[in-house]
């Protein structure tokens, strides 16, 4: 995970690179993937590289690329309207999604720091005249320095309060997320271990997909959340940070 994970805003977490040190010194892949789907892999490779680490492409996904991936595998002909920002249309047209304002065949939902009433009014009508209602993740909040702010699980329960419809989600926790890091990374899930801020979707992609899920406290869950949530973490530390040091003592 990136957003509580990695680092908070544009404020790299404590410890956070010294992670990344001691994986690679073990000899074990990483890969990062965000349910962010605000912004596009190559925007977070130049965020990621102004904190001072520096990764290629393929070691980087978005909820946005599951979301394509997906539309191309069951829905290549289809037409999307798409709630999202201007980096993930254009991501989606590099996709060779097709994208229509007037009369689509599907809504895709992102992370749209960009909504209007105008737009999310649209979406509805569209869903209510038979469109399929699909979404690249369900995080409520994203997290940032001083608290959080509305995300696209947010903006989901508005359309689904106002249209009677659920969407179908393919980000972190679902099985769509976790074939598509399989395919990428050739590692299988019993070796993989996810970890993140929130139980609900970083801690469940693993522990509910055969691989493992580990939490930590630097972002949305806090420790009193664990004994109340039906997804229990296999392991628990207050950082990343935390989790280089115990590597650097088994390296």
């Amino acid at each position: 995970d990136m957003d509580g994970t990695f680092y908070l805003g544009d404020r790299i977490l404590d410890g956070a690179l010294f992670f990344l040190e001691q994986i690679e010194k073990s000899g074990k892949k990483y890969i990062f993937f965000t349910n962010n789907s605000s912004q596009s892999a190559e925007k977070y490779i130049s965020k990621l590289a102004g904190m001072n680490c520096h990764i290629r492409r393929n070691q980087i996904m978005t909820s946005g690329d599951v979301m394509i991936r997906f539309l191309k595998t069951y829905y290549s002909e289809k037409k999307v309207f798409l709630l999202g920002t201007k980096p993930l249309a254009e991501s989606f047209r590099e996709g060779d999604i097709i994208l229509d304002e007037e009369q689509p065949d599907i809504v895709v939902v992102g992370f749209d720091q960009t909504l209007t009433y105008e737009k999310l009014t649209k979406a509805c009508t569209f869903i209510r005249n038979g469109a399929l209602f699909l979404a690249t993740h369900l995080d409520i909040n994203c997290p940032v320095e001083g608290g959080f702010i509305p995300d696209c699980g947010a903006i989901c329960a508005a359309i689904s309060l106002s249209t009677g419809v659920k969407p179908r989600y393919v980000g972190k926790p679902f099985k769509e997320t976790v074939d598509m890091i399989m395919d990428a990374t050739g590692v299988c899930r019993e070796n993989s271990t996810f970890v993140g801020d929130r139980l609900y979707t970083d801690v469940a992609t693993g522990v509910q997909n055969g691989a493992k899920g580990v939490l930590v406290l630097t972002g949305e869950t806090k420790p009193e959340d664990i004994a109340h949530s039906d997804i229990q973490p296999d392991a628990v530390y207050e950082s990343v940070g935390e989790m280089g040091h115990i590597l650097e003592t088994m390296n």
